[in-house]
């Protein structure tokens, strides 16, 4: 497993297995020193599916990082999420999740909060123009 660097005001983990290995959940939140809000990354085997579950007020934030995931709601809505694709997800509404492949294992980022969001609040550091970079409108 390679390891997690701390620094002053920061945290890196290079890879998932920095902060766990096998299928389930790598605790992001734990293992970063997240405060803010919850976040998993979670490896599910081929043609695993969850249980349905739901909370009492945490809004969550599904990412596909790795593979196919099915993501199916409380109403019997479904749909499918390649690498890259993202749902949102209220408090609750019931959620479970299907890898849809039969041969390779999945890999999700849930992100999860309470109490809304914070807005616009990024600053520019003294002596910098564009945080962004080339090709950003601030």
């Amino acid at each position: 497993m390679s390891e997690v660097i701390m620094g002053d005001g920061y945290a890196v983990a290079h890879d998932l297995d920095a902060v766990g290995e096998g299928y389930g959940f790598r605790k992001l939140r734990q293992e970063l020193g997240v405060t803010e809000f919850g976040v998993n990354a979670i490896t599910i085997p081929p043609g695993y599916e969850t249980g349905g579950h739901f909370h009492e007020r945490q809004q969550e934030l599904y990412f596909v990082h790795r593979g196919e995931i099915e993501i199916e709601f409380g109403d019997g809505a479904a749909h499918k999420l390649h690498e890259g694709g993202a749902a949102r997800v209220d408090a609750s509404t019931v959620r479970r999740i299907r890898n849809l492949s039969d041969s390779e294992d999945a890999t999700y980022v849930v992100i999860g909060a309470a109490e809304g969001y914070v807005g616009r609040d990024g600053k520019v550091p003294e002596g910098e123009d564009n945080p962004r970079g080339p090709g950003f409108n601030n």
